[in-house]
């Protein structure tokens, strides 16, 4: 007998322990009984849909998301050949943070559909992206700071858009 199926016996299966749990369940029953606490309708699960048809009905999101997830892929990769880290420290620092805020908030766009104001958080989130990670990105790979002026308007909309899942 292993550790797994001692621990299962210990916890679960051996008289004492299913009938402590069928005496609590049973007694937990009687009292919603007692005070009145039934459910007043049974719950039904909703079909199973598969994932791929729920992701379509979700909007354009999911796209958005695949579409922002590639161009981070390519250009996590096409940084990782042209920055050397030891010749360029302080480009390659931030071309890893545009990439990693790139990489999070495309997988932030996955969970818009969950959100009451899906249309706003994309909106953020995508400026977001452009702004901030873009304008990391472009540092990074010219060292050019001209427009890195605009970078913290891009982590505003970041803040904003995950503000925005609030209302």
């Amino acid at each position: 007998m292993g550790f797994t199926d001692t621990l299962n016996y210990i916890l679960f299966t051996n008289p004492i322990s299913s009938g402590t749990f069928l005496f609590l369940r049973g007694t937990a029953n009687m009292a919603g009984d007692y005070i009145g606490l039934q459910p007043k309708q049974k719950l039904k699960m909703p079909s199973s849909k598969p994932l791929w048809k729920l992701a379509s009905s979700a909007g354009p999101y999911v796209k958005l998301a695949g579409l922002s997830g590639a161009a981070a892929v390519v250009l996590g990769a096409y940084g990782a050949h042209k920055l050397n880290a030891e010749k360029l420290p302080d480009q390659a620092r931030i071309f890893e943070t545009a990439n990693r805020y790139h990489f999070i908030h495309t997988l932030a766009l996955l969970g818009l559909p969950l959100s009451r104001k899906p249309s706003l958080v994309a909106v953020f989130f995508i400026c977001g992206i452009i702004l901030f990670s873009g304008s990391c990105y472009y540092v990074a790979f010219t060292n050019d700071k001209r427009f890195s002026r605009i970078t913290p308007i891009g982590g505003t909309c970041f803040i904003l858009g995950w503000l925005s899942l609030l209302i």
